[in-house]
């Protein structure tokens, strides 16, 4: 079991770190923010992710997990430092390096021993040869450096199931001592590892997140013509999925991708192929699709009532997926924005992500504390994440609190057959709309 530093407590760091301890080794986090590290020091995570507080206390408590606030410090006893900053998106579609860089730099300036760095961030190709020429230009000692990469492929709301029951480990060097010696850090989470070199790593990372972003697009694409033919998706996803060259994960129709990852990952790769004077038209092709399917509710509610001026619409679920708090690039952003603009009384409930709403949202919505306190007096409401807690709703509270009940549901969440025998107008996604019988 080795010493290990993960510098950036975000949600890859943190579930990287406390993952690592798990499994034996003895891992400190180390993030510049000193409030976070005090939260965390008091065994509580900053965001929400099932399973994670439990592990994480459990590993303080054991000694093999501490956090710290300063690099130095932090990594004086590591034989391996994980970068796990973030890589945020500028507003021309690359990827920002600024804080990488940083890292890279400030542990030139510290490493007096020999090391292995490994990037957890997600980066463009050739971003870890650059890594380590910074670190080798800007090293004060005479310690040799070695790079690795490897990619997580995490879904939030299930990160630390993916962790340990993942289909693969990737890691990439171009020195096959130090990917042996990563190879040896993963074995005890007994998942297959492939073994490559630091830009086939990085291009598996970006290449897997754009065919899943590709999957969501076109079942989505598939769905809306579903609707126009009278076909229903589900079906279609179902009879696809059965094809084991196509496999049925991901085949869900709904309003689109969202979070940290799709979104900035797509938009990354269709500008590293600008660069290389490659024209990626499926990519871009499904990134447009993302963002028209996005508002999809919208234009379904303005075709049936014409206006939404003065209407109140209750939104069910505001993070991009269940079992997150996350809102970067849900839906719920732009679909809220628009409502405001069309004159609309928003009211909102979320089961994890309200405090992040009343960040972006402020006052310009009402906050509900429960689905009950929601859709009261409701002239329509609109699902937007498909949590566990609106699946199991019995759907008749829809007719008990709301004025005439039109439901807009942007993920499927209920049985059609169920829903014909409430009496309530619902809307779904590829699927045939159900209306109030008579």
């Amino acid at each position: 079991m080795l010493n290990i530093a993960v510098v950036g407590v975000g949600y890859v760091g943190l579930v990287t770190g406390v993952s690592l301890a798990e499994i034996g080794h003895h891992v400190t986090c180390i993030d510049n923010n000193k409030e976070k590290v005090h939260t965390l020091q008091s065994g509580i995570a900053p965001f929400f992710e099932p399973g994670l507080d439990e592990l994480m206390k459990k590993n303080v408590a054991n000694g093999r997990l501490a956090f710290a606030d300063d690099l130095s410090s932090g990594c004086s006893n590591a034989e391996i430092v994980y970068i796990a900053v973030g890589t945020p998106q500028k507003n021309d579609g690359t990827v920002d390096l600024t804080d990488i860089e940083k890292v890279a730099i400030d542990l030139a300036h510290i490493i007096l021993q020999d090391m292995i760095v490994v990037t957890k961030s997600t980066v463009p190709v050739g971003t870890n040869e650059y890594i380590k020429q910074l670190i080798d230009t800007n090293i004060v000692s005479s310690a040799s450096i070695e790079v690795v990469a490897n990619p997580e492929f995490l879904r939030e709301g299930s990160a630390i199931h993916d962790t340990f029951h993942g289909d693969r480990i990737v890691i990439g060097s171009n020195n096959e001592w130090a990917a042996t010696v990563i190879e040896s850090v993963n074995k005890p989470f007994d998942i297959p590892i492939v073994k490559t070199d630091l830009r086939n790593a990085e291009m598996i990372k970006y290449a897997s997140n754009a065919f899943l972003a590709t999957k969501i697009s076109f079942i989505n694409e598939i769905a809306n013509l579903c609707e126009k033919i009278g076909a229903n998706v589900d079906d279609v996803a179902y009879g696809m999925g059965l094809d084991q060259r196509i496999g049925n994960a991901f085949l869900q129709a709904g309003i689109g991708y969202g979070g940290s990852c799709f979104p900035k990952d797509t938009r990354a790769l269709v500008q590293l192929s600008g660069n290389m004077k490659h024209e990626f038209q499926l990519l871009k092709s499904v990134i447009t699709i993302n963002h028209n399917q996005q508002k999809l509710l919208i234009r379904k509610a303005i075709d049936r009532f014409q206006t939404l001026a003065d209407k109140r619409i209750a939104l069910l679920g505001l993070a991009f997926k269940p079992n997150t708090d996350d809102m970067r690039e849900a839906a719920s952003i732009p679909i809220v924005n628009e409502l405001l603009k069309e004159g609309v009384d928003v009211v909102v409930y979320d089961p994890a992500t309200m405090e992040t709403a009343k960040k972006i949202f402020l006052n310009n919505v009402q906050y509900a504390d429960s689905i009950e306190t929601a859709i009261t007096g409701a002239d329509i409401v609109f699902i937007l994440t498909e949590w566990d807690e609106f699946k199991r709703l019995d759907i008749h509270i829809f007719n008990q609190l709301m004025k005439d009940p039109v439901v807009f549901d942007g993920r499927n969440c209920f049985d059609l057959d169920q829903i014909k025998k409430a009496h309530i107008e619902y809307h779904s996604i590829g699927r045939p709309t159900v209306y109030r019988k008579t």
